[in-house]
């Protein structure tokens, strides 16, 4: 790519209606000036219409140019060319046929050399006609709004050349009163840039997407007297209890006026109503509200500010705005961010604005979507990463009860790696060593550079300007990776001066020098108490993690683990998940039709950062991931414990009790027999009063007489409590669940498993290759050559495709492909063989009930000197049961730890279903399992595969105590585990399965979903353990308790025809 000249020139570049020789050099041109970001635009102001306004939304004359210097002259666009197409406002160019989205991560897509952008800057030039209504009765001032255009842009009335913007996720708004024309159509012409210098202050780990992406209004305010802007805020009293509504307006007065304001409650009961002479631009009033009802997240209650401007006579309303306003106020009271006096935890995720098919210009019906399934799973807060939401979310979050987080459009990381890689930093290298070597050097490109200081301040005051007046926002923040410089310090002074009722965020001020709050990403549990310790409990500034629990793929795991520290330490006041959702582009393959969830390189779109995009806890779609279904869990309002007869009920919340809320029980007896349960009682409990951070107890519901008897049925009794909704919400109907609670009431039996062997003898055929144990309506070979179950069958039914062997890999998660993976590739993990040492019979008399063959072995991988020696014994009885018991020794120079541990096999694809006895519906993993229920659980083997929109291990069932797979006549196989003992008596052992069409290697190759082809038969996993999913993707990998060490190991598999 070309790089513009450091050329100045009086006109602005590609703009100017006087001809132009064709492959002109650009000259220095507003898109490539970091001084200049605006030229001709209203200044920023809180987010409202007027009473006259038309939406400009729908189809555009669009044309598509390589270079700004190729983009239609001015003077020359009404003149239809082939080149000239529809394209739909909003939406993005890349999505409609012209150019191609790219993602990337961290890295520029262009040279780095600030504020130049590349010669090959794609350009695309819109117009559209309007006319004035004519019921806008003058005088009037004509703007043009634009709430969002990525990059930059130029914009035309009737030829006139009208302004200029840059910050593709702020507004711009333009003053067109005198281009435009009464009485017949206007043309508008906005011509966009795809690459500007804001572009290097806008690298936001997200698609890069150009064009007009959200609304365009036309809006006619009154010319002589009107409300330009206003600022309203709520300060308590001492006891928060009473308030004063503060109000500041900025005016636009040819003449005197009277205003009238009116503040009335949730059922129109005015509260306030008065109405003052304005004289002065600048009009302020305090009015005084006795008690009124709070506003948080979890009390969203709000009331109606009416303001009317009238002229001196009162015969006219000259303007009319209503406000919804929530009364709060944020403070830092003892080192804690607090909220009408009272200190919040942040259950929060970070949130960009994305659509599978519209990129960023996503629809308002979406948004609300979002919002509803995050208060649906406990979600109380959102950080707007890392830009200014759409505005209207934030009138949703007002409604809906969300806390704020709401950060300026600023993020420029990849300069990181402009100064990484010609250090040759390693990317293993101890990220604060990485942090010292490169971020002062990143930081003096632009955030510590003070040509830049305006442009960085224009991003603080249109965050600040356009949001100020929502009682969501709690936090305002300076920006995302953006290192650290004087121009944070600028950002910080302006927004404490401007709006001192919020506290500012910003993680890269590590020092917290220019934060209210000292903010960290991706700690380890071990870090994070550090945080939390290092005043003791005199610190004066709170933790947040403005993100943490990288969701990307299957995971993320321990959830819970971080709750715990949140609750354990006063300072640490919660974090943001990332990310919310995936942002994969719906995409059909012309070659071969296919369709998938596109992510970066999928356009040929180099550089970019590949998978890295698809991190969130839903799909792409928006519907939630296993991940999601976890972090409901994790972030559930109330936890139970049982303490003897009574179960007492803690309230996490910060202002609610539990009031709004209704709770249920169950007992059900789940048995070690197959699909056998039976549901003990059920009932009611009627919920104490439980105020907010405090614990209330109910009595334990009184147990039936079945479970007085003893041990007798192998089975487990299990109580369940569901919480749920007693009325309905705005964001979720009556009988919702918010939570639920097991407890196991049964004490746990010694667990001696009691294998069900025949007495009679089986047949066995003894041939050169193989053992063949037979009875009357099964026949089972062990192979002699490998020593495996090679063959069964029953009732002359073919169980197996392909024969039970050890195995120990699974396919990548994301979180594994980051460390863990490699590690065990390294160590052949993916590849081991196994090397027959001896097969061999147990003699056989009558005091024997079965056949036992026992196999050692050896399995290893190329290359390397390690592996495990196995012995593994077959013991086969009259009935067809078969009990495999393997020990395992690793031999010579081992890895640390495994992936997983156990028997596979491919079983018939005649079993199409599966009913288990343990932790479902959905997939669990040791570290991503708690929002899973104990219990007997059914679904078709279609059904336990997780399809991630990028292939990798899915489908697990952790905590198994049996499985049984089954044809659709019910006939099938039942397994369970055990782990053998010394005194012969094997006590039983929960294990993980998974049961698919698809083995670890082909998951492993795919790229997308619908690279896969379904297996006609079933791959089946018994795993003896199973490694959890950890975060390592971005973040801390599998904790130590969650991980399958490398060592010696027993275990045993039953399994047993069923009926």
């Amino acid at each position: 790519m070309r790089l513009l000249r450091d050329e100045e020139d009086s006109t602005v570049s590609g703009l100017s209606t006087a001809p132009q020789k064709p492959g002109l050099s650009a000259l220095r041109s507003d898109y490539c000036n970091e001084q200049v970001f605006q030229r001709n635009r209203i200044p920023a102001r809180s987010f409202f219409l007027p009473n006259r306004f038309i939406l400009l939304n729908g189809s555009w004359r669009f044309h598509y140019a390589p270079t700004p210097v190729q983009a239609p002259k001015v003077d020359a666009v009404g003149t239809e060319a082939p080149q000239w197409g529809e394209i739909e406002v909003p939406g993005h160019w890349q999505l409609q046929g012209h150019g191609i989205p790219q993602y990337t991560n961290v890295i520029y897509p262009f040279p780095v050399v600030p504020p130049f952008v590349p010669t090959d800057n794609p350009t695309g030039t819109y117009r559209r006609s309007f006319t004035v209504p004519d019921n806008w009765e003058d005088p009037l001032q004509l703007r043009l709004r634009f709430d969002g255009v990525d990059s930059a842009f130029h914009v035309f009335v009737n030829g006139t050349e009208i302004g200029y913007s840059q910050g593709s996720r702020n507004p711009a708004e333009f003053d067109i009163t005198s281009a435009a024309t009464r009485g017949k159509p206007n043309e508008v012409v906005v011509r966009v840039y795809q690459w500007s210098d804001g572009s290097y202050i806008e690298d936001q780990d997200q698609w890069w997407l150009s064009g007009i992406f959200r609304d365009v209004h036309l809006l006619g305010f009154p010319s002589d007297n009107r409300i330009d802007d206003f600022f309203v805020k709520t300060v308590f009293d001492s006891d928060y209890e009473s308030a004063m509504l503060t109000l500041n307006l900025k005016l636009k007065l040819e003449q005197g006026c009277k205003i009238e304001f009116c503040l009335t409650d949730q059922d129109a009961k005015i509260c306030f109503q008065k109405t003052a002479l304005a004289t002065e631009q600048n009009f302020d009033l305090d009015f005084p509200i006795e008690k009124p009802t709070p506003w948080t997240a979890e009390t969203p209650y709000l009331y109606t500010l009416r303001i009317t401007l009238r002229d001196m006579h009162e015969k006219e309303d000259i303007e009319v705005i209503r406000q919804r306003v929530g009364f709060r106020q944020v403070e830092i009271k003892n080192g804690n961010i607090t909220v009408n006096g009272k200190s919040i935890m942040f259950r929060g995720v970070n949130r960009h604005d994305h659509h599978s098919l519209l990129g960023r210009a996503v629809p308002l019906s979406f948004v609300k979507k979002d919002l509803l399934l995050m208060k649906r799973q406990n979600i109380n807060a959102v950080r707007c990463s890392h830009y200014p939401s759409h505005p209207q979310l934030y009138d949703l979050c007002d409604e809906l009860g969300l806390w704020v987080l709401d950060e300026a459009d600023l993020e420029c990381h990849g300069f990181y790696e402009a100064v990484a890689r010609p250090l040759d930093i390693p990317e293993d290298m101890d990220y604060q060593k990485r942090k010292a070597l490169t971020f002062p050097q990143a930081a003096k490109f632009t955030s510590d550079n003070p040509v830049w200081r305006e442009a960085y301040l224009d991003r603080m005051k249109q965050l600040v300007e356009r949001d100020k007046n929502h009682a969501c926002v709690v936090i305002w923040s300076l920006g995302n990776e953006a290192f650290y410089g004087s121009n944070h310090r600028a950002m910080y002074e302006w927004g404490k001066s401007y709006d001192p009722s919020r506290p500012i965020h910003y993680e890269g001020d590590t020092k917290a020098l220019s934060a209210d709050m000292f903010s960290y990403m991706y700690p380890t549990l071990t870090e994070l108490e550090k945080y939390a310790q290092a005043e003791g409990e005199s610190f004066t500034k709170p933790v947040i993690l403005c993100e943490y629990g990288h969701a990307m793929g299957n995971g993320p795991g321990a959830l819970e683990e971080y709750q715990e520290a949140f609750r354990s330490h006063r300072r640490l006041q919660g974090g943001f998940i990332w990310e919310w959702a995936n942002h994969g582009l719906w995409k059909t393959d012309a070659a071969t039709g296919k369709s998938y969830y596109a992510y970066g390189g999928d356009f040929g779109d180099v550089p970019n950062d590949g998978g890295f995009v698809m991190d969130g806890l839903c799909f792409s779609d928006h519907t939630p991931t296993p991940g999601l279904v976890e972090l409901k869990k994790a972030y559930a309002p109330l936890h139970v414990d049982v303490d003897g007869t009574r179960i007492v009920i803690t309230n996490r919340l910060d202002f609610l009790d539990l009031a709004h809320l209704s709770a249920t029980w169950k007992i059900m007896q789940l048995s070690c027999s197959p699909k056998s349960e039976e549901l003990l009682g059920s009932g009611n409990f009627a919920l104490p009063s439980i105020g907010p951070h405090k614990k209330g107890h109910v009595d334990m519901p009184t147990l039936p007489p079945t479970l007085q008897q003893s041990h007798r049925d192998p089975g487990e009794c299990w109580l369940t409590i569901s919480f749920r909704l007693s009325r309905d919400t705005n964001w979720a109907q009556a009988g919702h669940e918010v939570a639920w609670f097991q407890h196991r009431l049964d004490e746990p039996a010694e667990g001696f498993l009691q294998p069900n062997l025949a007495l009679a003898i089986p047949r066995v055929v003894d041939a050169e290759l193989s053992y063949t144990v037979q009875g009357n309506d099964f026949s089972i070979t062990i192979d002699k050559v490998h020593g495996s179950l090679s063959e069964w069958t029953i009732n002359g039914n073919p169980i197996l495709t392909r024969p039970f062997h050890l195995t120990a890999w699974r396919a990548p998660t994301d979180n594994d492909a980051a460390h863990d993976a490699k590690q065990w590739a390294h160590w052949g993990l993916d590849v081991l063989e196994t090397q027959l040492r001896s097969v061999s019979i147990e003699p056989i008399d009558s005091s024997h009930t079965s056949i036992q063959i026992n196999v050692e072995s050896y399995m290893s991988p190329p290359i390397l000197a390690w592996g495990f020696e196995t012995t593994t014994s077959y013991r086969i009885d009259a009935s067809g049961n078969i009990d495999i018991s393997v020990h395992l020794k690793p031999m010579g120079p081992a890895p640390k730890t495994l992936p997983r541990i156990g028997l596979e096999a491919h079983f018939a694809k005649s079993f199409e279903d599966v009913t288990w006895f343990g932790r479902g519906p959905g997939e669990s993993y040791r570290d991503k399992k708690l929002s899973q229920q104990i219990g007997i659980h059914a679904r078709p083997i279609n059904d336990m595969h997780t399809s991630y929109e990028i292939p990798q291990e899915n489908g697990n069932r952790a905590d198994t105590r049996w499985a049984c797979f089954s044809d659709r006549q019910g006939a099938g196989i039942v397994a369970s585990m055990y782990e053998p003992a010394s005194d012969g008596r094997p006590r039983a052992k929960t294990f993980d399965f998974s049961a698919q069409h698809h083995t670890a290697a082909e998951l492993q190759s795919a790229a997308h979903p619908c690279e896969l082809v379904a297996r006609e038969d079933v791959v089946v996993k018994f795993d003896a353990a199973h490694a959890g999913v950890g975060t390592a993707a971005c973040g801390p990998g599998i904790l130590d308790a969650y991980v399958v060490k490398c060592e010696a190991m027993k275990f045993g598999l039953l399994l047993r025809p069923y009926p």
